[in-house]
Protein backbone atom coordinates (compact mmCIF):
# COMPACT_ATOMS: atom_id res chain seq x y z
CA UNK A 1 0.00 0.00 0.00
CA UNK A 2 1.52 3.50 -0.61
CA UNK A 3 0.97 6.21 1.48
CA UNK A 4 -0.23 9.59 0.59
CA UNK A 5 -0.11 13.01 1.44
CA UNK A 6 -1.36 16.41 0.59
CA UNK A 7 1.45 19.28 0.21
CA UNK A 8 0.77 20.92 4.41
CA UNK A 9 0.77 17.16 5.18
CA UNK A 10 -2.05 18.12 7.16
CA UNK A 11 -4.08 15.27 4.81
CA UNK A 12 -3.14 11.65 4.66
CA UNK A 13 -4.37 8.28 3.36
CA UNK A 14 -4.15 5.13 3.01
CA UNK A 15 -5.57 4.19 -0.03
CA UNK A 16 -6.26 0.40 -1.00
CA UNK A 17 -4.83 0.50 -4.29
CA UNK A 18 -3.14 3.25 -6.78
CA UNK A 19 -3.23 3.60 -10.14
CA UNK A 20 -1.08 5.95 -12.61
CA UNK A 21 -3.15 6.02 -16.14
CA UNK A 22 -1.84 7.15 -19.12
CA UNK A 23 -4.45 7.78 -21.43
CA UNK A 24 -8.49 8.29 -21.52
CA UNK A 25 -9.06 4.73 -22.13
CA UNK A 26 -7.13 3.80 -18.76
CA UNK A 27 -9.02 5.90 -16.51
CA UNK A 28 -12.34 4.43 -18.04
CA UNK A 29 -11.43 1.32 -17.37
CA UNK A 30 -10.77 2.03 -13.71
CA UNK A 31 -14.34 3.71 -13.09
CA UNK A 32 -15.95 0.78 -14.59
CA UNK A 33 -13.96 -1.67 -12.15
CA UNK A 34 -14.83 0.57 -9.76
CA UNK A 35 -18.64 0.59 -10.68
CA UNK A 36 -18.93 -3.05 -10.99
CA UNK A 37 -16.71 -4.24 -8.00
CA UNK A 38 -18.68 -1.40 -5.77
CA UNK A 39 -15.88 0.88 -4.88
CA UNK A 40 -14.59 4.51 -4.54
CA UNK A 41 -12.27 6.28 -6.78
CA UNK A 42 -10.44 9.30 -5.59
CA UNK A 43 -8.66 11.58 -8.08
CA UNK A 44 -5.45 13.60 -6.98
CA UNK A 45 -2.90 16.02 -8.56
CA UNK A 46 -0.51 17.92 -6.93
CA UNK A 47 -2.31 17.92 -3.56
CA UNK A 48 -2.33 21.34 -2.93
CA UNK A 49 -5.58 21.37 -1.64
CA UNK A 50 -5.93 22.21 2.44
CA UNK A 51 -8.68 20.13 2.67
CA UNK A 52 -9.55 16.53 2.55
CA UNK A 53 -11.40 17.39 -1.47
CA UNK A 54 -8.96 14.49 -2.71
CA UNK A 55 -8.38 12.10 -0.01
CA UNK A 56 -8.60 8.79 -1.32
CA UNK A 57 -8.95 5.41 1.17
CA UNK A 58 -10.20 3.05 -1.74
CA UNK A 59 -8.74 3.56 -5.19
CA UNK A 60 -6.53 6.64 -5.79
CA UNK A 61 -6.07 7.76 -9.33
CA UNK A 62 -2.63 9.75 -9.48
CA UNK A 63 -2.55 11.57 -12.68
CA UNK A 64 1.41 12.40 -12.60
CA UNK A 65 1.56 10.60 -16.29
CA UNK A 66 -1.68 12.31 -17.60
CA UNK A 67 -0.67 16.22 -18.58
CA UNK A 68 -0.25 16.51 -21.95
CA UNK A 69 -0.75 19.25 -24.27
CA UNK A 70 -3.10 18.14 -26.85
CA UNK A 71 -3.95 20.63 -29.14
CA UNK A 72 -4.52 25.01 -30.59
CA UNK A 73 -7.93 25.70 -31.73
CA UNK A 74 -7.77 26.68 -35.56
CA UNK A 75 -8.67 30.11 -34.09
CA UNK A 76 -6.02 30.09 -30.83
CA UNK A 77 -8.99 31.64 -28.81
CA UNK A 78 -8.62 28.20 -26.62
CA UNK A 79 -6.35 24.81 -26.13
CA UNK A 80 -7.14 21.45 -24.83
CA UNK A 81 -4.94 19.59 -22.34
CA UNK A 82 -5.26 16.61 -20.55
CA UNK A 83 -6.64 17.24 -16.96
CA UNK A 84 -3.39 16.30 -15.08
CA UNK A 85 -1.29 18.56 -16.99
CA UNK A 86 0.47 21.08 -14.02
CA UNK A 87 -0.33 24.83 -14.27
CA UNK A 88 3.58 25.73 -14.61
CA UNK A 89 3.58 23.58 -17.53
CA UNK A 90 0.79 24.81 -19.20
CA UNK A 91 1.94 28.07 -19.07
CA UNK A 92 5.59 28.14 -20.44
CA UNK A 93 3.83 26.07 -23.14
CA UNK A 94 1.19 28.70 -24.07
CA UNK A 95 3.48 31.54 -23.85
CA UNK A 96 5.81 29.38 -26.64
CA UNK A 97 2.85 29.26 -28.45
CA UNK A 98 2.27 33.64 -28.04
CA UNK A 99 -0.86 32.55 -26.23
CA UNK A 100 -1.81 33.44 -22.18
CA UNK A 101 -4.17 32.31 -19.92
CA UNK A 102 -6.08 35.61 -18.87
CA UNK A 103 -5.86 35.21 -14.69
CA UNK A 104 -3.65 32.95 -12.64
CA UNK A 105 -3.28 32.56 -8.76
CA UNK A 106 -0.06 33.10 -7.61
CA UNK A 107 0.46 29.21 -7.35
CA UNK A 108 1.42 27.24 -10.32
CA UNK A 109 2.23 23.82 -8.73
CA UNK A 110 -1.38 22.36 -9.32
CA UNK A 111 -2.98 20.48 -12.15
CA UNK A 112 -5.27 22.26 -14.31
CA UNK A 113 -8.27 19.83 -12.90
CA UNK A 114 -7.35 20.35 -9.36
CA UNK A 115 -7.07 24.13 -9.47
CA UNK A 116 -10.43 24.34 -11.57
CA UNK A 117 -12.63 22.28 -9.34
CA UNK A 118 -11.36 23.63 -6.14
CA UNK A 119 -12.35 27.51 -7.91
CA UNK A 120 -8.93 29.05 -7.78
CA UNK A 121 -9.44 32.24 -8.90
CA UNK A 122 -6.29 34.63 -8.94
CA UNK A 123 -7.18 38.40 -9.10
CA UNK A 124 -8.37 41.11 -11.26
CA UNK A 125 -11.99 43.67 -10.95
CA UNK A 126 -12.40 43.29 -14.15
CA UNK A 127 -11.11 39.07 -14.28
CA UNK A 128 -12.94 35.84 -13.33
CA UNK A 129 -11.02 33.12 -12.00
CA UNK A 130 -10.52 29.76 -13.71
CA UNK A 131 -13.12 28.29 -13.80
CA UNK A 132 -14.77 31.07 -15.78
CA UNK A 133 -12.18 30.55 -18.84
CA UNK A 134 -13.45 26.85 -19.18
CA UNK A 135 -15.34 25.92 -23.04
CA UNK A 136 -15.12 22.21 -23.12
CA UNK A 137 -14.13 19.28 -21.17
CA UNK A 138 -14.83 15.59 -21.25
CA UNK A 139 -15.92 13.75 -18.27
CA UNK A 140 -16.04 9.82 -17.29
CA UNK A 141 -19.32 9.44 -15.38
CA UNK A 142 -19.59 6.87 -12.43
CA UNK A 143 -20.76 4.51 -15.12
CA UNK A 144 -17.39 4.98 -17.33
CA UNK A 145 -19.72 6.77 -19.90
CA UNK A 146 -17.30 9.89 -21.53
CA UNK A 147 -19.41 12.89 -21.68
CA UNK A 148 -18.61 15.74 -24.24
CA UNK A 149 -19.32 19.25 -22.40
CA UNK A 150 -20.07 22.62 -23.49
CA UNK A 151 -22.60 24.97 -24.05
CA UNK A 152 -23.55 23.08 -26.83
CA UNK A 153 -23.58 19.53 -26.01
CA UNK A 154 -24.56 17.85 -22.32
CA UNK A 155 -24.69 21.55 -21.29
CA UNK A 156 -26.17 21.06 -17.97
CA UNK A 157 -23.45 18.78 -16.54
CA UNK A 158 -21.00 21.70 -18.16
CA UNK A 159 -22.40 24.22 -16.63
CA UNK A 160 -22.37 22.83 -13.30
CA UNK A 161 -19.15 20.97 -13.75
CA UNK A 162 -16.52 23.62 -13.90
CA UNK A 163 -16.09 23.28 -10.31
CA UNK A 164 -17.21 19.88 -9.94
CA UNK A 165 -15.19 19.39 -6.44
CA UNK A 166 -14.31 15.90 -8.32
CA UNK A 167 -17.77 14.62 -7.19
CA UNK A 168 -19.34 14.74 -10.79
CA UNK A 169 -16.88 12.61 -12.11
CA UNK A 170 -13.08 12.32 -13.46
CA UNK A 171 -12.29 14.92 -15.44
CA UNK A 172 -10.40 13.76 -18.67
CA UNK A 173 -9.58 16.80 -20.95
CA UNK A 174 -9.93 20.78 -20.76
CA UNK A 175 -10.24 23.02 -23.06
CA UNK A 176 -9.13 26.77 -22.04
CA UNK A 177 -10.14 30.27 -23.48
CA UNK A 178 -6.95 31.78 -23.66
CA UNK A 179 -5.71 35.23 -24.95
CA UNK A 180 -2.35 36.31 -26.73
CA UNK A 181 0.80 36.63 -24.22
CA UNK A 182 0.89 39.78 -22.83
CA UNK A 183 2.81 41.45 -20.20
CA UNK A 184 2.48 43.05 -17.56
CA UNK A 185 4.39 46.22 -15.39
CA UNK A 186 4.56 44.90 -11.68
CA UNK A 187 4.86 47.45 -9.02
CA UNK A 188 5.65 46.23 -5.57
CA UNK A 189 5.58 48.39 -2.26
CA UNK A 190 4.39 48.40 1.37
CA UNK A 191 2.04 50.63 2.31
CA UNK A 192 0.20 52.09 5.70
CA UNK A 193 -2.65 49.60 5.88
CA UNK A 194 -4.61 52.04 6.95
CA UNK A 195 -4.48 54.06 3.32
CA UNK A 196 -4.63 50.74 1.62
CA UNK A 197 -8.46 50.68 3.32
CA UNK A 198 -9.50 54.44 3.08
CA UNK A 199 -8.27 53.61 -0.75
CA UNK A 200 -9.28 50.65 -1.61
CA UNK A 201 -11.68 51.38 -4.64
CA UNK A 202 -9.02 53.48 -6.40
CA UNK A 203 -6.38 51.14 -5.90
CA UNK A 204 -8.78 48.36 -6.71
CA UNK A 205 -10.83 49.87 -9.84
CA UNK A 206 -7.27 51.59 -11.65
CA UNK A 207 -5.46 48.68 -11.65
CA UNK A 208 -5.39 45.66 -13.88
CA UNK A 209 -4.89 43.07 -11.12
CA UNK A 210 -4.48 44.39 -7.66
CA UNK A 211 -3.82 42.18 -4.38
CA UNK A 212 -2.14 43.05 -0.88
CA UNK A 213 -0.71 41.60 2.35
CA UNK A 214 -1.63 42.97 5.80
CA UNK A 215 1.36 42.21 7.88
CA UNK A 216 -0.21 41.19 11.74
CA UNK A 217 1.33 43.06 14.30
CA UNK A 218 2.11 45.74 12.18
CA UNK A 219 0.43 48.46 10.57
CA UNK A 220 1.78 47.93 7.43
CA UNK A 221 0.11 46.34 3.84
CA UNK A 222 2.82 45.29 1.02
CA UNK A 223 1.07 45.98 -2.46
CA UNK A 224 1.12 44.65 -5.58
CA UNK A 225 -0.39 46.40 -8.92
CA UNK A 226 -0.06 44.11 -11.79
CA UNK A 227 -1.04 46.06 -15.08
CA UNK A 228 -0.98 45.49 -18.86
CA UNK A 229 1.33 47.38 -20.95
CA UNK A 230 3.79 46.60 -24.29
CA UNK A 231 7.01 47.06 -22.81
CA UNK A 232 9.67 44.55 -23.26
CA UNK A 233 10.87 42.42 -20.72
CA UNK A 234 12.88 44.67 -17.97
CA UNK A 235 12.92 41.36 -14.58
CA UNK A 236 14.95 41.92 -11.76
CA UNK A 237 18.47 40.71 -12.58
CA UNK A 238 19.33 37.11 -11.61
CA UNK A 239 20.67 38.29 -7.85
CA UNK A 240 18.01 40.37 -6.72
CA UNK A 241 15.11 38.14 -8.08
CA UNK A 242 16.79 35.19 -5.72
CA UNK A 243 17.25 37.88 -3.20
CA UNK A 244 14.08 38.80 -2.52
CA UNK A 245 12.22 36.25 -4.16
CA UNK A 246 13.89 33.27 -2.57
CA UNK A 247 15.69 34.47 -0.02
CA UNK A 248 13.60 36.88 1.40
CA UNK A 249 10.04 36.00 0.54
CA UNK A 250 11.44 32.19 1.38
CA UNK A 251 14.77 31.36 3.67
CA UNK A 252 14.90 34.35 5.45
CA UNK A 253 10.57 34.61 6.37
CA UNK A 254 10.66 30.76 6.83
CA UNK A 255 13.70 30.93 9.06
CA UNK A 256 11.59 34.20 10.81
CA UNK A 257 8.84 31.21 10.91
CA UNK A 258 10.67 28.54 12.91
CA UNK A 259 11.69 30.80 15.28
CA UNK A 260 8.60 31.95 16.41
CA UNK A 261 7.24 28.67 16.23
CA UNK A 262 9.98 27.82 18.63
CA UNK A 263 9.26 31.31 21.01
CA UNK A 264 5.72 32.86 19.81
CA UNK A 265 5.89 35.72 22.36
CA UNK A 266 8.89 36.74 19.93
CA UNK A 267 6.98 37.23 17.02
CA UNK A 268 5.49 40.57 17.26
CA UNK A 269 8.93 41.71 17.16
CA UNK A 270 10.06 39.27 14.13
CA UNK A 271 6.70 40.70 12.24
CA UNK A 272 8.29 43.86 11.79
CA UNK A 273 11.82 42.67 10.21
CA UNK A 274 9.51 42.25 6.92
CA UNK A 275 10.03 45.18 4.93
CA UNK A 276 7.99 48.49 5.29
CA UNK A 277 10.14 50.24 2.89
CA UNK A 278 11.06 50.05 -0.62
CA UNK A 279 9.73 49.77 -3.96
CA UNK A 280 10.56 47.25 -7.07
CA UNK A 281 9.01 47.99 -10.89
CA UNK A 282 9.87 45.02 -12.76
CA UNK A 283 8.32 43.95 -16.80
CA UNK A 284 7.92 40.29 -17.45
CA UNK A 285 5.46 37.93 -19.24
CA UNK A 286 2.05 38.10 -17.05
CA UNK A 287 2.41 34.27 -15.90
CA UNK A 288 6.17 35.05 -14.70
CA UNK A 289 4.65 37.56 -12.35
CA UNK A 290 1.24 36.23 -11.33
CA UNK A 291 3.28 33.03 -9.88
CA UNK A 292 4.87 32.79 -6.82
CA UNK A 293 7.54 30.60 -5.99
CA UNK A 294 6.28 29.02 -2.01
CA UNK A 295 9.26 27.05 0.17
CA UNK A 296 7.39 27.22 3.01
CA UNK A 297 4.33 25.54 3.98
CA UNK A 298 1.58 26.53 5.80
CA UNK A 299 -1.96 26.16 6.38
CA UNK A 300 -4.80 28.61 5.15
CA UNK A 301 -7.97 29.53 4.98
CA UNK A 302 -9.97 31.53 2.43
CA UNK A 303 -13.18 33.10 1.67
CA UNK A 304 -15.34 35.11 -0.86
CA UNK A 305 -17.08 37.91 0.35
CA UNK A 306 -18.97 40.73 -1.34
CA UNK A 307 -16.25 43.40 -2.26
CA UNK A 308 -18.42 45.73 -0.82
CA UNK A 309 -17.64 44.31 2.27
CA UNK A 310 -14.08 43.61 2.14
CA UNK A 311 -12.67 47.09 4.83
CA UNK A 312 -15.28 45.81 7.18
CA UNK A 313 -14.20 42.30 7.41
CA UNK A 314 -10.83 42.85 7.24
CA UNK A 315 -10.83 45.52 10.30
CA UNK A 316 -12.71 42.68 12.62
CA UNK A 317 -10.30 40.19 11.23
CA UNK A 318 -7.36 42.67 12.51
CA UNK A 319 -9.22 43.72 15.79
CA UNK A 320 -9.55 39.91 16.23
CA UNK A 321 -5.65 39.35 15.80
CA UNK A 322 -5.49 42.38 18.47
CA UNK A 323 -8.19 41.62 20.82
CA UNK A 324 -7.07 37.83 21.42
CA UNK A 325 -3.46 38.59 21.45
CA UNK A 326 -2.94 35.97 18.72
CA UNK A 327 0.68 35.56 17.63
CA UNK A 328 0.73 35.22 13.90
CA UNK A 329 3.58 35.15 11.60
CA UNK A 330 2.07 34.89 8.21
CA UNK A 331 0.44 37.60 6.19
CA UNK A 332 -3.43 38.31 5.85
CA UNK A 333 -3.75 38.01 1.68
CA UNK A 334 -6.89 40.06 0.25
CA UNK A 335 -7.61 39.46 -3.62
CA UNK A 336 -10.68 40.67 -5.70
CA UNK A 337 -12.35 39.21 -8.83
CA UNK A 338 -15.07 39.51 -11.25
CA UNK A 339 -18.78 37.87 -10.67
CA UNK A 340 -19.02 34.64 -12.94
CA UNK A 341 -22.09 32.19 -13.08
CA UNK A 342 -20.52 28.85 -12.35
CA UNK A 343 -22.86 27.33 -9.51
CA UNK A 344 -20.39 26.53 -7.09
CA UNK A 345 -17.88 29.28 -7.86
CA UNK A 346 -17.04 31.18 -4.78
CA UNK A 347 -17.48 34.03 -7.15
CA UNK A 348 -20.71 33.06 -8.51
CA UNK A 349 -22.69 36.33 -8.90
CA UNK A 350 -21.31 38.91 -7.39
CA UNK A 351 -18.09 41.00 -7.41
CA UNK A 352 -15.76 39.66 -4.76
CA UNK A 353 -12.84 40.28 -2.04
CA UNK A 354 -11.16 36.71 -1.03
CA UNK A 355 -9.68 37.35 2.45
CA UNK A 356 -7.29 34.50 3.20
CA UNK A 357 -5.36 33.58 6.22
CA UNK A 358 -2.34 31.47 7.06
CA UNK A 359 -0.79 29.64 10.17
CA UNK A 360 2.90 28.47 9.48
CA UNK A 361 2.91 24.48 9.27
CA UNK A 362 2.95 23.20 12.58
CA UNK A 363 1.34 25.59 14.67
CA UNK A 364 -2.05 25.58 16.25
CA UNK A 365 -4.64 27.13 13.55
CA UNK A 366 -8.00 26.09 14.06
CA UNK A 367 -9.18 28.85 16.84
CA UNK A 368 -7.88 31.54 14.49
CA UNK A 369 -9.49 29.61 11.18
CA UNK A 370 -12.70 29.50 13.49
CA UNK A 371 -13.10 32.74 14.52
CA UNK A 372 -12.15 34.18 11.11
CA UNK A 373 -14.58 32.30 9.64
CA UNK A 374 -17.25 33.49 11.53
CA UNK A 375 -16.68 36.71 10.90
CA UNK A 376 -16.83 35.97 7.19
CA UNK A 377 -20.18 34.46 7.69
CA UNK A 378 -21.31 37.51 8.73
CA UNK A 379 -20.77 38.50 5.28
CA UNK A 380 -22.33 35.63 3.03
CA UNK A 381 -18.81 34.05 3.32
CA UNK A 382 -18.21 31.33 0.86
CA UNK A 383 -15.19 29.11 1.78
CA UNK A 384 -12.58 28.02 -1.14
CA UNK A 385 -12.97 24.69 -1.33
CA UNK A 386 -9.92 23.04 -1.43
CA UNK A 387 -8.72 25.58 1.76
CA UNK A 388 -9.45 24.66 5.53
CA UNK A 389 -12.79 25.60 6.55
CA UNK A 390 -15.63 23.92 8.62
CA UNK A 391 -18.91 24.74 6.67
CA UNK A 392 -21.38 21.59 6.31
CA UNK A 393 -24.35 20.48 3.65
CA UNK A 394 -26.63 22.68 5.62
CA UNK A 395 -24.89 25.61 6.21
CA UNK A 396 -23.10 26.04 2.46
CA UNK A 397 -26.45 25.51 0.32
CA UNK A 398 -27.76 28.92 1.72
CA UNK A 399 -24.42 30.57 0.51
CA UNK A 400 -25.10 29.27 -2.99
CA UNK A 401 -28.33 29.62 -5.24
CA UNK A 402 -27.59 27.17 -7.82
CA UNK A 403 -26.28 24.72 -4.94
CA UNK A 404 -28.98 21.99 -5.24
CA UNK A 405 -29.03 22.52 -9.23
CA UNK A 406 -25.31 20.60 -8.74
CA UNK A 407 -26.62 18.62 -6.33
CA UNK A 408 -29.24 17.45 -8.80
CA UNK A 409 -26.57 16.69 -11.53
CA UNK A 410 -24.57 14.57 -9.10
CA UNK A 411 -27.39 12.45 -8.19
CA UNK A 412 -27.81 11.68 -12.14
CA UNK A 413 -24.22 11.28 -12.79
CA UNK A 414 -22.97 9.79 -9.87
CA UNK A 415 -26.16 7.93 -7.93
CA UNK A 416 -24.29 5.33 -5.70
CA UNK A 417 -21.15 7.41 -4.70
CA UNK A 418 -18.55 6.27 -6.66
CA UNK A 419 -17.05 10.00 -6.46
CA UNK A 420 -17.31 10.38 -2.67
CA UNK A 421 -15.45 10.66 0.30
CA UNK A 422 -15.94 11.59 3.88
CA UNK A 423 -15.32 15.58 2.59
CA UNK A 424 -17.67 15.56 -0.28
CA UNK A 425 -20.59 13.52 2.21
CA UNK A 426 -19.90 16.95 4.94
CA UNK A 427 -20.32 19.42 2.04
CA UNK A 428 -22.49 17.52 -0.36
CA UNK A 429 -24.41 15.92 1.89
CA UNK A 430 -23.53 11.97 1.23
Amino acid sequence: MKRWKNWAGNQRAIPKSVHLPSSENELVAIVRFAQAAKRRVKVVGSGHSFTAVAVADDILVDLRNYGEFLEVSTDRNSVTVQSGMVLADLNERLHREGLAMPNLGDITYQTIAGALSTSTHGTGHARTGLAAQVVGFRLIDASGNVLQCSEHENDEVFHVGRVGLGALGVLSTLTMRVVPAFQLCAVEEPMRVKDVLVNIDQLVNDNDFFEFYWIPHTGWALTKRNNICDLPSDPPRRFAHWWNKIFMENIAFGALCYLGRMRPGLIPRLAKALPSTGRVEYVNASYKIFASTRLVRFYEMEYSINRESVVPALERVMKLVDDEGLLLNFPVEVRFTAPDDVSLSTSYGRSSAYIAVHVFKGMQHEPYFRAVEKIMMDYGGRPHWGKIHFQSAESLSSLYPEYQRFIEVRNRLDPEGVFTNDYLRRVLGR
